[in-house]
Formats: structure tokens, sequence, C-alpha cells
């Protein structure tokens, strides 16, 4: 079984938001998954996702393969974790 990290489309029509999941990769997008790591929310502006890192780190450890945003999104948040409350 190959596991992927994606994006879960949530939302109305013209307002969508995603949740970012642990998936197999043969599943639908919307479809059944592994485990919710966080979120993302690209109509707000500023900080707009929330990924539990630790949780992503070790899915990846375990051979799950990110998507491009969710890389994106991933690269995002860590660099906002290191530098801190503004």
């Amino acid at each position: 079984m190959s596991v992927s990290i994606r994006l879960r489309r949530e939302g109305t029509t013209n307002s969508p938001y995603y949740k970012v999941v642990v998936a197999d990769q043969r599943s639908p997008r919307d479809g059944k998954f592994i485990e919710i790591i966080g979120n993302y929310d690209p109509k707000k502006q500023g900080d707009n996702a929330k990924i539990d890192i630790s949780r992503a780190e070790y899915w990846i450890s375990k051979g799950a393969q990110p998507s491009d945003t969710v890389r994106s999104l991933i690269k995002r948040v860590r660099k906002s974790e290191v530098a801190g409350p503004q």
C-alpha cells in the first residue's frame, strides 16, 4: 500500500477549504483516509495553513509521499514556526 499526504476538498461552491490527510494513493480525493493532520484555507489571508509537523514527519519517515502543494505548505509552516509568533 503506497500512502500519500494530500489535500481533501471541503466547503461549498466557490468557498473551498481543504483538510491535509494521509490516505492510500488509490482512494479518491474526497474518499477514505487514514488520518487528518491539518487544514488549509486558500481564501484566508496570512497564516492560512495549520499542519501537525510531527505527524507529517512521522508519515514521511514511513514512506508517505506528500503532494507538491502539501510539500510547499509543510515548508511554509516549518518556516513560520522557526520565525516564531510575531
